[in-house]
């Protein structure tokens, strides 16, 4: 598992970044992106900078995330505030041969039928 997570944080170029969760779906283990945090501790010589947290935040207590940060400014990552802009360098991993072959965009990007958005709307949280 470690090896497969491994080698997709490896595609991410210079410039881009990705999601522990979108690592974790593109390396065949949707929901493992706990398992990818460890993947990349115990690995040495991968570019581990260019994973963050969902939504952009770099998760990194301290001076790691300060670490983190200056690596990805370096390579001309924008930020905003203390996020990452993803819709700007949000590295999107091509679909395995069983996906369709459309290209994806970002979930900003993506057009959501208006009942799935009423669906949203409808969800309340229940009362304690």
């Amino acid at each position: 598992m470690f090896k497969k997570i491994q080698s997709t944080v490896r595609e991410i170029p210079k410039g881009k970044v990705s999601s522990y969760g979108a690592v974790a779906r593109a390396a065949g283990f949707p929901g493992a992106a706990r398992q990818v945090v460890w993947a990349l501790r115990q690995a040495q010589g991968l570019p581990w900078h260019r994973v963050v947290a969902a939504g952009g935040r770099i998760a990194l207590p301290g001076e790691a995330g300060f670490d983190q940060r200056m690596r990805l400014e370096a390579e001309g990552v924008p930020f905003s505030g203390s996020r990452v802009r993803m819709a700007e360098c949000e590295f999107m991993f091509p679909r395995s041969a069983k996906g369709k072959s459309k290209p994806r965009l970002p979930r900003k990007l993506t057009k959501v039928s208006s009942k799935m958005a009423q669906k949203r709307v409808r969800r309340k949280k229940p009362k304690k």
